[in-house]
């Protein structure tokens, strides 16, 4: 009786996700022009060995396109032009770990999240001057890399120093990848980044980086668009079925996990 219950268990299971899939939108082979930045690993990064773009977002949106029969065509823009690119019809979709929030609210539409982040403090391996935010803040000798308009600058400057967002104590940067370069170089000695591309940066520099206390605070990641774009429901409903059927599980789990740069 219960192998019985179990099989048909297994077979609404499946049912239920056959029945998402069917009620996707189908954009009949439409070109749809995605951008990020390739500086936030592992998200979305050049890989040092291959020379090719990949990360978490390049799967994720490759797969969207193929369950809504669309094609993605990649472009490259730098995180202080992308959120205005996009907002003029540039591009069509644009990611780069991008927090939702009602500021940005204002000037792109939001996906539904994608992902859930959460700020830590990233630092060099065997750091014992500070144990948590406020020792940092304490210390005014303590430098942090952030790169600027990202929610780890604002996190930074409002969560962990005095909310003075020209205080010289935040080192600005172009990149991800470059704060954490300065973080190694023993330039600035903390780095605020979400735990996912945290995990990708400790992967790649074994034995150098850890992170050190708690997470300040959680944020959701979405895909933006130009307001009133007509993919933000196509979009939601692939991520919804990528949600039920495992899809985005095992990104994170390739991603965050499995790789090995």
């Amino acid at each position: 009786m219960k192998k019985h219950l179990y099989i048909l268990a297994i077979l609404a299971l499946v049912a239920a996700v056959g029945a998402t899939a069917q009620k996707l939108p189908d954009l009949k082979g439409r070109k749809i022009v995605a951008v990020t930045e390739n500086a936030y690993t592992p998200l979305n990064f050049v890989d040092a060995k291959t020379g090719k773009a990949m990360g978490w977002e390049y799967d994720a949106v490759n797969e969207i396109g193929k369950r809504l029969n669309a094609r993605i065509e990649w472009k490259i823009s730098s995180w202080d032009t992308m959120i205005q690119a996009v907002r003029d019809g540039q591009f069509d979709v644009g990611m780069d770990g991008i927090t939702i929030n009602d500021e940005r609210k204002g000037q792109v539409a939001f996906s539904d999240p994608y992902m859930v982040s959460q700020q830590f403090m990233l630092v060099r391996k065997g750091e014992k001057r500070f144990t948590d935010e406020k020792g940092l803040a304490a210390n005014p000798k303590l430098l942090i890399g952030a790169q600027a308009g990202t929610t780890n600058f604002y996190v930074a400057v409002y969560n962990v120093l005095d909310g003075d967002e020209k205080n010289p104590r935040i080192k600005l940067f172009e990149t991800f990848g470059a704060t954490v370069q300065a973080l190694l170089a023993g330039d600035v000695d903390m780095v605020l980044m979400d735990a996912s591309s945290s995990k990708g940066y400790i992967g790649a520099n074994p034995g150098k980086l850890q992170n050190l206390g708690g997470a300040l605070g959680t944020e959701n990641f979405g895909f933006i668009f130009k307001q009133g774009s007509d993919l933000v429901k196509p979009f939601n409903a692939a991520i919804a079925a990528m949600k039920a059927d495992g899809t985005l599980a095992k990104l994170d789990t390739k991603w965050f996990w499995d790789y090995k740069p």
